[in-house]
């Protein structure tokens, strides 16, 4: 895996964009079906944790979690087949976003950007996090009241993309 950059991301945001509501609608239920424990944390325990703050926001945290989805698809492929022992390595994975996420929130004056020394080797998609901060950002902007929520929607989506990384990088070591 690589990172996305310059007119590769480019033209998987447009194909994300470009999405109609019935490919759309079977692109999620096919993701849901092939990765049950990833779509039931990004679809449904992350965006309750921002919707304590903000349900707008936590709607946009689910529409970018799609673009996520088919930004993947797009310049990766299907995601990697589930088995039993990527089931164990995604629920590990899984389990270490989501404490490094809760030690974030508890230690506010750590940057988002920290996330990412975890690994040299690591493929940040840094575009990518740019481009779904700024949709968030200029979200934000919009709508009254959702400033406080958006230090967590941004790490979540952070979490969701290193997630995305991480699994996509699985069937590469493999």
């Amino acid at each position: 895996m690589h990172e996305l950059i310059g007119g590769e991301l480019y033209k998987a945001i447009e194909y994300t964009k470009n999405i109609d509501e019935a490919t759309g609608r079977s692109i999620i239920e096919q993701f849901q079906t092939d990765q049950p424990a990833l779509a039931q944390t990004i679809f449904t325990l992350f965006p309750s944790m921002i919707s304590s703050q903000n349900q707008g926001m936590a709607h946009l945290f689910m529409d970018l979690c799609f673009d996520v989805i088919c930004i993947y698809q797009h310049a990766f492929g299907e995601m990697p087949a589930q088995n039993e022992e990527r089931l164990k390595k995604q629920a590990a994975l899984m389990q270490a976003e989501l404490q490094s996420l809760m030690s974030q929130n508890k230690k506010a004056t750590k940057a988002q950007a920290s996330n990412s020394q975890s690994s040299k080797n690591e493929v940040t998609q840094t575009g990518l996090v740019k481009f779904m901060n700024d949709s968030i950002d200029s979200y934000a902007a919009e709508i009254p009241n959702s400033a406080p929520s958006i230090k967590i929607t941004q790490q979540m989506t952070f979490t969701v993309i290193r997630l995305f990384n991480m699994l996509y990088s699985q069937d590469d070591s493999q």
